[in-house]
């Protein structure tokens, strides 16, 4: 179908592939837990529109280049690099400042999650030079129109991950909200779920989630009780 072979493997492949974790899993993950099921499919939808860019490349032979100019590769490896420690940044920056004033929520708009998958996955050379190996082992060889066959298998390989993604995202989102996770702020500590609780009194955090950030916080009783413990009279 469309020059190509071993349709059903590439599917079941690229299936397993998408399943695998990585940076663009990890980035859902995050902004799932922490702001919410549609952050999570904004940050899908850049992923995906990425993931097109490289498709596009590889059908059209511009992987190619990354392949065999190490110019060119390092030229990304460089760009992807360097919005990373970017992240990174403005991760540490968003966490010296929830220590400061709880008031601010760090929650990043809808487009800046977009472009946080976007280009997290557009930077990433890997990417580039995965499609360039992958999809040439299910076009065939005498097929006339080689540049058709990759945009069929890419399309085919986006829509399977966006599913995946999806899901994952939707999970992420209702884990979050069943664990009662602190949800003002995603990057602290990359979106890591946080289960709250009061280990030193053994009562756990009461859930908030009309709260504007969703922060959890101890009953009152609570606190009063262990304000006394550690400051005596």
């Amino acid at each position: 179908m469309f020059g190509t072979q071993d349709l059903w493997l590439f599917v079941v492949s690229g299936l397993l592939l998408n399943m695998t974790p990585g940076p663009d899993s990890m980035l859902i993950m995050a902004r799932s837990a922490g702001q919410g099921f549609k952050a999570g499919a904004a940050a899908i939808l850049g992923i995906c529109s990425g993931t097109c860019v490289h498709i596009a490349a590889a059908a059209f032979g511009l992987s190619a280049i990354l392949a065999t100019s190490a110019e060119a590769f390092l030229l990304i490896k460089l760009l992807g690099a360097a919005y990373l420690l970017y992240i990174g940044v403005q991760m540490l920056r968003t966490k010296s400042a929830t220590h400061v004033d709880q008031t601010t929520p760090a929650a990043a708009s809808l487009g800046t999650v977009y472009r946080q998958g976007l280009l997290t996955n557009v930077l990433n050379p890997k990417v580039a030079l995965f499609f360039l190996a992958f999809l040439p082992q299910f076009v065939a060889p005498d097929t006339a129109d080689k540049t058709l066959a990759f945009l069929f298998l890419g399309a085919i390989f986006n829509f399977n991950g966006m599913l995946w993604c999806l899901l994952l995202a939707w999970t992420s989102a209702v884990a979050a909200q069943k664990v009662c996770v602190f949800r003002g702020h995603p990057d602290t500590h990359f979106g890591m779920i946080r289960p709250i609780v009061s280990v030193s009194s053994g009562h756990p955090f009461r859930c908030d989630p009309d709260s504007r950030f969703g922060v959890v916080r101890p009953p009152i009783s609570v606190c009063a009780g262990q304000l006394f413990r550690r400051h005596p009279a």
